[in-house]
């Protein structure tokens, strides 16, 4: 895998987008019941491969920082927060020919790594969506449950369509046009050099 001064600009702006978007939306993003916007580029990763994956990873961190870290066990969500963006870019990227069932195990996996430790930080979430959780309950559970329903409408609807639009044969032959760099023709320079 070759990574030049292109790759390293894209995985800043990717960086850069996602910890923006972290900040702007403020504590709403970093909570027991949380829908971040931000998690709608994970499924780029699929476009744009490792530049995206290393991009979302490195802007939760740098998102996470900001909103997380001031609070009791916030270095918690940095750490874990990230790995968690990371798994959920590499899935996408691997299942990037099946690309729904990619972005739908992504949700799955912040939504279970994410959930088993946001509670610790924010408290135990009273409801989920409006739907009152029962005491009969783990507290880690409703969190859990939380925030999978959260990154299934971030990652599997708004990311997934987000991909669908960008993955147009227009849109993507003006990116390359542009000289952005995707999956796909990274893939065809590589075969034409070998």
């Amino acid at each position: 895998m070759s990574f030049d001064a292109k790759d390293l600009a894209l995985t800043s702006v990717f960086a850069a987008l996602y910890a923006a978007l972290v900040i702007v939306q403020g504590q709403t993003a970093a909570a027991t019941i949380q829908l971040r916007f931000a998690d709608c580029l994970i499924p780029l990763c699929a476009l744009f491969g490792w530049p995206a994956i290393l991009g979302v990873t490195v802007g939760a961190f740098a998102g996470n920082m900001y909103t997380s870290l001031p609070m009791a066990n916030g270095v918690i969500d940095v750490v874990l927060g990230s790995l968690a963006n990371l798994l959920a870019g590499v899935t996408i990227y691997l299942l990037r020919r099946r690309r729904l069932a990619g972005c739908v195990l992504a949700s799955v996996e912040v939504g279970v790594v994410v959930g088993s430790y946001v509670w610790l930080i924010f408290g135990a979430p009273s409801n989920v969506f409006g739907v009152g959780v029962p005491l009969l309950w783990p507290v880690w559970l409703a969190s859990v449950v939380s925030i999978t329903v959260s990154s299934l409408v971030a990652i599997a609807v708004v990311g997934y369509a987000l991909l669908k639009i960008l993955s147009r044969q227009g849109v993507v032959g003006s990116l390359k046009a542009r000289g952005l760099r995707t999956v796909d023709n990274v893939r065809s320079r590589l075969l034409h050099r070998g």
